[in-house]
């Protein structure tokens, strides 16, 4: 028999194994659909809004009432008044509030007098973005506000305009936001959080498609069929998710950049590539996990942190640069810390084949991971004699 035909019979017995047992499928395609509809879904917004803070005014005069008209009339926050702090604090313990600002008795007889009143703000550093963007919109209203009491001011003093926004704002800052203009968190975390989640479903689906073959003692059947060649045998399994996973991966790419007009400054080609590339290091991953332990258990363990890991050492949270020298070295064992730094280049530089190649041989180099542990696998296979629980 030829070892196309051997492949061609292993691809087939695939086939029926998927079609007898529904959770290839939902760990596949219904996994990546649920991620999916969830973070297209919750970043719908692209920025969250109408963030409860609470206000609580002990000056109750007309810069403070214009001061919570203000915050409440951002597109980041909803003011809640309470008449006390303690009333304030009860509901941000329960959760409730994103942030509290107080505003101090006799602020604006402070201001009128030029005394510095001091405001406080309290933020629930629990919901870590709600709190953040709270923080950023109350402390954008203080400086708001602040400019404009001193405005007034100056005004009072016969200067012009020009003079007083020298004094207020000596240095005028031109921001770009390169990339993500809009500040949107779905640009900003899907384009690597549902990357990771396939890289993740890849790696658990390899690992548990082969460690079923040891668990139910059918590995000798699958050896025989593949002509007891372990290469014919990956390479007809794999084949199947290969095409399985390549397909989530396009459809995937298409849906960001091409239905949900993502921004990409490069090809969208290019990005077809790199997802391609990372399912297929992905694969190779979950091959060297299950070779080096024969065990389905502790495999698919081992392989669900692996793949977790990958999502802080891809660099798009904390930069590599920021962490230990050790643990930069660490991140490159990891496929999508090179996918991220391909889709940097490509999708918000634009780089070409000149920014990416680097990660493209990075990748390339995973496909070869699985070949000292072939010859274990094999024998493992063959022997059957690991535990199957």
């Amino acid at each position: 028999m030829s070892v196309w035909k051997n492949i061609w019979t292993v691809i087939y017995r695939e086939f029926v194994i998927i079609r007898e047992h529904p959770i290839y499928l939902f760990g596949s395609v219904g996994v990546m659909l649920a991620c999916c509809l969830f973070y297209f879904t919750f970043f719908k917004a692209g920025l969250p809004s109408d963030i409860p803070i609470g206000v609580v005014d002990m000056d109750n005069s007309s810069v403070s009432r214009e001061f919570r008209r203000q915050i409440d009339a951002t597109q980041l926050g909803r003011v809640i008044s309470f008449d006390t702090f303690e009333e304030a604090r009860l509901q941000m313990q329960k959760g409730k509030l994103a942030g509290i600002c107080v505003i101090p008795s006799g602020m604006y007889d402070d201001l009128l007098s030029s005394r510095q009143p001091t405001m406080s703000m309290y933020v629930n550093g629990l919901y870590f973005v709600s709190g953040a963007l709270s923080y950023k919109d109350l402390l954008q209203m203080v400086n708001l506000t602040n400019g404009a009491v001193q405005r007034e001011v100056l005004r009072a003093r016969g200067m012009t305009d020009s003079q007083i926004m020298g004094i207020i704002q000596p240095v005028n800052i031109d921001l770009h936001q390169i990339g993500n203009v809009y500040t949107n968190y779905g640009y900003y975390l899907c384009n690597i959080l549902l990357p990771g989640c396939l890289e993740l479903a890849i790696i658990i689906m390899v690992i548990y498609t082969l460690g079923m073959e040891l668990k139910y003692s059918t590995s000798r059947h699958l050896m025989k069929v593949g002509g007891d060649s372990i290469i014919t045998v990956l390479t007809g399994k794999m084949a199947v998710y290969t095409v399985l996973f390549s397909a989530i991966g396009l459809v995937l790419v298409i849906a960001m950049y091409h239905w949900l007009r993502f921004p990409l400054a490069g090809s969208i080609w290019n990005m077809f590539l790199d997802i391609i590339l990372l399912v297929l290091a992905s694969e190779a991953v979950g091959i060297f996990i299950l070779a080096c332990l024969p065990v389905p258990r502790l495999a698919l363990s081992i392989g669900a942190l692996y793949s977790v890991l990958g999502f802080s050492f891809s660099g798009f949270t904390l930069p590599i640069e920021a962490m230990p020298s050790w643990i930069q070295g660490l991140s490159e064992a990891f496929p999508l810390r090179h996918y991220y730094l391909f889709y940097v280049q490509e999708d918000i530089f634009g780089a070409g084949f000149a920014g990416w190649y680097r990660e493209v041989i990075h990748l390339l180099l995973f496909f070869f991971l699985p070949l000292p542990v072939l010859l274990r696998l094999k024998n493992a296979f063959i022997n059957q004699n690991f535990p199957k629980e």
